[in-house]
């Protein structure tokens, strides 16, 4: 069990771009997949593994490694997980200063971003819809979207610090919801 769960997570942490929110829906595919973890349940670990510190995907990985082997599963996913983005850092780093004017790399960098942008909308839309997929607009829906606007604007316009959008925001949810 401890050999397939750093497999699992090497392979999560070898094969992902963007980010934990970009790799959820990976995660959340690969685990239920295996039975580790039920769809419903995925959802409570996501949130578990936003609230603390650090990379959600680590957290996430650190969290179902922990469900499955205890602490010495969650130490062997944590070190799944991290490794090749560790390795690939170390690498890319010493290449980079090498070829940092080098515009087939900035071009490669500058094409990353729309992949990366599209599937964080992908896992935020994904886990925003929750299991109700049938109904596409709602009114839940409709004050998520006014509450992530008006988070949007507050940032960029008014340049309201991220804190106090944040405590907004949650008042907003409780009121709408």
């Amino acid at each position: 069990m401890l050999w397939e769960l750093f497999f699992v997570f090497l392979k999560i942490g070898a094969f992902s771009f963007g980010g934990g929110y970009a790799v959820m829906t990976l995660i959340e595919r690969e685990v239920t997949g295996r039975g580790w973890i039920q769809p419903e349940d995925f959802q409570q670990i996501v949130a578990l593994a936003g609230m603390a510190p650090g990379s959600i995907a680590t957290n996430i990985a650190t969290l179902i490694g922990y469900h499955q082997s205890g602490i010495l599963g969650a130490m062997i996913s944590t070190a799944g997980i991290v490794f090749p983005s560790l390795l690939i850092v170390i690498i890319c780093s010493a290449l980079f200063l090498r070829l940092q004017n080098n515009l087939w790399l900035r071009s490669a960098f500058y094409g990353l971003r729309p992949i990366v942008t599209g599937l964080i909308i992908y896992a935020a839309v994904h886990f925003g819809m929750g299991k109700e997929k049938t109904v596409i607009f709602s009114w839940s829906a409709f004050g998520m979207l006014l509450l992530c606007a008006g988070s949007l604007i507050a940032v960029t316009k008014y340049k309201i610090h991220p804190f106090a959008i944040i405590l907004i925001a949650a008042a907003g949810g409780i009121i709408l919801f």
